[in-house]
């Protein structure tokens, strides 16, 4: 009966109540909206920065962080490649031969740094193929081919198949270098990236560093939040002979920006709650103050006060309940159209790109993320019907009879 009772008085004034029902849809679908907005961004910038620039876990030489040398390579690749290989959350690894030199075309030259790869182990750790705008990705076929950015083409003025000259310290710390063909140009979603990297054949390279071994060993894996865990364990298996650094250590500001979006959402959160909170007991309030006299004949009659707190706390449930499900579901079909079309920012390209952000990304919203809003939505509203029905019930059934409000 109470229920049924509830649910009238909630709908005896429609527009009050339309309106705050409505304010709560809208919202929990804003509030949904943009946690799915800024954690999709975020989630795209971790992906890109681990894909493009960390990758999960990258093993030196002990001293090669410190300051990297030509001279510097791992020892006993062998015993690695059969470490990383006994791990199935790896999905693919690279061996790379790293310098720094200069990159030079016949209208400009620029710093760069020149990635030595095995084309076959590169495309599994760098998803650089998927983002060729022009050309072939690196092969054993043809002499000395070069992939670089579309970016670093404009500024020195190259196309397929423009000769560009490459020069770096040999082992002996002699200036060398030697003559590479555009083979393929490439956009990736990092502006740094593309600014700063070329990539050759590993065998292109030692020929004129004169240095045969690996700088660096870069891993990839499906889930980047278990490379602090499997780093841990191959740094413990290897000891001492190389250094094992997972992409938290690599770049410590991307595990500040998780833990930075995950307190922006909560604040939102909270921000959200509050402010619906104090429109709820606002509705309450005038709701329940209204019908004094009518709830000082129930208890004339003999109605509990235990009963008439439930049937005001009943009226905010059914007010949280209704909006915050309305919310939650418009949020929901909102959501899965954007992940299947995508968020499209080209208009801020150039920007975005500075911080290593897809042009096209896709909110991201977790079952656990809708359930915590929702349940605050409901607690809030439970909380906020407590105040008027105290009000109600600590005065006496002729008191409340006689109220004239």
């Amino acid at each position: 009966m109470l229920i049924k009772l509830a649910w009238r008085n909630l709908w005896r004034t429609p527009l009050r109540t339309s309106t705050i029902l409505l304010a709560i849809v809208i919202g929990v679908l804003s509030v949904i909206l943009m946690i799915g907005f800024m954690s999709g961004l975020m989630t795209n910038m971790l992906g890109n920065a681990i894909q493009w620039q960390t990758n999960a876990i990258q093993i030196h030489h002990p001293d090669y962080s410190l300051e990297p040398d030509v001279n510097l390579v791992i020892n006993d690749t062998e015993s690695i490649q059969a470490l990383i290989g006994g791990e199935s959350a790896v999905t693919g690894y690279s061996e790379r031969h790293i310098v720094t030199g200069m990159i030079a075309s016949a209208r400009a030259n620029r710093g760069i740094r020149i990635l030595g790869v095995l084309p076959e182990q590169e495309a599994q750790v760098t998803p650089i193929k998927d983002k060729l705008v022009a050309g072939q990705w690196l092969s054993a076929e043809g002499r000395s081919p070069i992939v670089l950015s579309n970016k670093l083409a404009d500024r020195l003025k190259l196309k397929l198949g423009s000769k560009v000259v490459l020069t770096f310290s040999d082992t002996h710390g002699e200036v060398t270098g030697g003559a590479f063909r555009v083979k393929g140009i490439f956009i990736s979603p990092s502006a740094s990236f593309d600014d700063n990297s070329v990539f050759v054949r590993k065998s292109d390279l030692t020929e004129f560093t004169g240095v045969s071994g690996i700088h660096e060993i870069a891993i990839a894996m499906e889930d980047y939040q278990l490379a602090p865990a499997l780093a841990i364990r191959l740094s413990d298996l290897l000891n001492a002979e190389v250094s094992v650094e997972d992409w938290q250590t690599l770049q410590p500001y991307l595990k500040t920006l998780i833990s930075s979006m995950q307190s922006f959402n909560y604040l939102l959160l909270v921000i959200f709650v509050a402010a619906m909170g104090l429109g709820i007991i606002n509705i309450m309030l005038m709701s329940v103050f209204e019908r004094t006299q009518e709830f000082g004949v129930l208890m004339a009659v003999g109605m509990a006060p235990e009963k008439v707190r439930g049937l005001i706390v009943l009226e905010a449930v059914f007010l949280g309940l209704t909006g915050a499900g309305v919310g939650v579901l418009l949020a929901l079909g909102i959501t899965d159209i954007l992940q299947t079309t995508g968020i499209d920012l080209s208009i801020a390209s150039e920007g975005l790109a500075e911080f290593g952000i897809d042009t096209v990304f896709y909110p991201q919203v977790t079952s656990s993320q809708y359930i915590t809003l929702a349940f605050s939505v409901l607690l809030v509203s439970v909380l906020s019907a407590l105040y008027p029905a105290r009000q109600i019930i600590k005065q006496s059934p002729i008191q409340a009879m006689n109220d004239k409000h």
